[in-house]
């Protein structure tokens, strides 16, 4: 197969559509499906903490220190498999390797149960790293195929295609689950964990589109060796002391570790969130509900990244991110008072607006300010292991504030505090000088 040139469209497109591969990883196991199943486990059984390595700890603050753990995981492998990445010139690998490391691990959470805790949490743990970690190469592909001019365009459209294939499969598994005796089975248990394995098939099936387009990398015909193990870390330090010659791009890298940590854990916890403090009625509503509305996030955000795209061309990325940050900080203190499904719902619109817009658009705009170089999978590790360090400490205090509070909204007022100062960080970077300086 001839190699497609850099910038050609259908090059761009295999990169987009492994957003319509993996996506249904971040809608059905982190945002909707898996946090109604996780919470019926308890309710079902009856109790509200386990036992883990003899400590007793309720359900949201364990999620969220398994989910902190993951993270931790995929900080320490990125800079490590970075660095062999970009020393053997083949970063396909390591983007195929987390991939099906991440389907593999949703298809055993069919498996997920409180008397196998453990094994349940390790195929919890293992999803969170195989998707995370394979986001770490299939971002760093971004400056390799696409031009400048081009990578707000194509990033927005990877999270459309990603919002549109992932919603396709969650309609397919809500109608599995809600109408199960169609399928013939005695209950709504077995179309759950069915969802989960469908998960992992669509993730791995779809994303040989991507992986049969995409070129090896920057291929430098050498192999790994002992002496590569820690080039990523040291290609980290690099990194940061290039960020010395850089410094807008360092104050743009210091506003977004901030308000990543606030985005991200928000987003990962707005599911348990709804399922745990909304008063839904029936098990029945609260199922319907909380998928409607992760529905309503997910069609809202199409829109919502191609707003973002549209106002970073006319305002700048910057000044829309500020926007965005401020807009965040509003839905905070609004889900602080929320009780009732209609302001959930209300609530969910608003975030699926600024949801896409804050990802695709931090990611091209450090696109934007990186100086000029072939090492972009170390420049993208670093801007990845900063969202990861970011998430942790996020999540780790979620948890505590939680598991000490015993209310995830006062968790959740907490997180207001990175956000604020996100967007104030951000007045300090003048966008047209960062990509001067660079360029």
């Amino acid at each position: 197969m001839a190699v497609l040139a850099k910038g050609s469209k259908k090059l761009l497109n295999a990169w987009a559509f492994y957003d319509w591969a993996n996506s249904v990883y971040s809608l059905t196991i982190a945002s909707a499906i898996f946090p109604l199943f996780y919470g019926a486990l308890f309710r079902d059984a009856g109790v509200e903490e386990v036992e883990i390595f003899g400590s007793m700890i309720s359900r949201v603050p364990l999620i969220s220190y398994v989910t902190a753990a993951a993270f931790l995981v995929v900080s320490f492998l990125s800079p490590l498999l970075s660095g062999i990445a970009d020393y053997t010139g083949n970063k396909k690998i390591f983007l195929k390797f987390f991939c099906y490391l991440g389907s593999l691990a949703c298809i055993g959470l069919y498996f997920f149960s409180l008397e196998h805790i453990y094994f349940g949490l390790l195929c919890y743990l293992l999803g969170l790293i195989g998707f995370w970690a394979s986001l770490v190469f299939y971002n760093s592909y971004l400056p390799d195929i696409a031009f400048k001019e081009q990578q707000d365009a194509i990033s927005a459209k990877g999270y459309s295609l990603g919002y549109i294939g992932s919603v396709l499969l969650l309609i397919i598994n809500l109608l599995m689950i809600m109408k199960y005796e169609w399928f013939g089975f005695e209950g709504a248990g077995e179309p759950t964990k069915i969802s989960f394995i469908l998960v992992g098939i669509w993730w791995m099936g779809f994303s040989q589109y991507s992986f049969y387009y995409l070129p090896k990398g920057h291929d430098q015909g050498k192999k790994a060796n002992k002496d590569v193990l820690f080039k990523g870390f040291r290609e980290l330090k690099s990194v940061w002391n290039r960020l010395g010659d850089s410094p807008q791009l360092k104050r743009y890298l210091r506003a977004f570790f901030v308000y990543s940590m606030a985005v991200q854990t928000v987003m990962l916890i707005a599911a348990y969130f709804g399922e745990k403090e909304i008063a839904w009625g029936t098990d029945d509503e609260r199922t319907i509900g909380l998928i409607i509305s992760i529905l309503l996030i997910q069609l809202v955000a199409v829109l919502g990244a191609e707003l973002t795209s549209r106002a970073s061309a006319k305002f700048g990325n910057i000044k829309t991110l500020i926007f965005i940050n401020i807009a965040w900080s509003i839905i905070c203190v609004f889900a602080y008072y929320i009780e009732s499904p209609n302001e959930f719902y209300i609530t969910a619109g608003f975030v699926g607006l600024v949801m896409g817009g804050i990802q695709s658009l931090s990611r091209s705009t450090y696109s934007k300010f990186l100086p000029e170089t072939e090492d972009t999978a170390s420049f993208f590790s670093f801007y990845d292991v900063s969202e990861k360090i970011g998430i942790v400490i996020g999540m780790s205090i979620f948890g505590y504030v939680t598991q000490t509070n015993g209310s995830m909204r006062t968790a959740i007022l907490s997180i207001i505090t990175f956000f604020v100062i996100g967007f104030v960080l951000l007045f300090f970077v003048p966008e047209k000088k960062a990509i001067e300086e660079n360029h």
